[in-house]
């Protein structure tokens, strides 16, 4: 299993039946594939569908059913459309239960930055910023490291913020943290990674007190 399967395996257990969940543009699009057909999930995206379902086949590929991230998908029975501002109002009238986004650096006090990479050209800043304070709970999962082998997982982020203190959960591919009022907190180790390796790889300063506990 790759680093990107790991995080996606284990993104996905933050999914539980019944919610309404937003998946970000990226890595988080890979969960839906990955949800459980037991579980009853409403995918919602903020260019207006709620309902989303898997990839599509090749056989089920329509131009016209595509997700935030420009990318085709498919429907589920009972989706539904409507306009990009009733998709922002669910948002941010608090009826999204869970956001899972990707993210490019987050820090040890749960600042996210996610939108963009200065001289970078992009199209906009997307939903990022709404979803982050407008979603009940704001799941952050990436890759731990850069290409260049460089904590992603920062004591300060350096690219400019989508939100400060908005990440409840980190999901890398080397570990799950929750964000405290007691600061940065590792949960959980992927499988084969020591506490050694982790810290050898985290700029950012973590407790590792519920860590001890399981």
């Amino acid at each position: 299993m790759n680093s990107r399967d790991t995080i996606v395996q284990r993104a996905v257990q933050e999914i539980k039946d019944g919610m309404y969940v937003n998946l970000g543009i990226g890595l988080p699009t890979l969960v839906a594939n990955a949800i459980s057909p037991d579980i009853n999930v409403m995918l919602q995206s903020e260019n207006g569908l709620l309902g989303i379902g898997p990839y599509p086949t090749e056989a089920e590929i329509d131009a016209d059913l595509i997700n935030a991230g420009k990318e085709t998908v498919t429907a589920n029975p009972g989706a539904s459309f409507f306009d990009s501002a009733e998709s922002f109002a669910m948002i941010r009238g608090g009826h999204i239960d869970v956001a899972i986004l990707g993210g490019m650096e987050v820090s040890e006090n749960g600042d996210l930055a996610n939108w963009v990479i200065p001289g970078k050209m992009i199209k906009g800043m997307g939903g990022a910023m709404d979803l982050v304070v407008g979603a009940k709970r704001v799941v952050v999962i990436m890759e731990h490291v850069n290409k260049y082998g460089e904590s992603k997982v920062k004591s300060s982020c350096s690219l400019p913020l989508t939100g400060k203190g908005v990440v409840d959960r980190l999901i890398t591919d080397l570990a799950v943290f929750d964000f405290t009022p007691n600061g940065m907190e590792l949960i959980e180790l992927a499988d084969g990674v020591t506490l050694e390796e982790l810290k050898e790889k985290t700029e950012a300063k973590f407790n590792t007190t519920n860590f001890a506990l399981i």
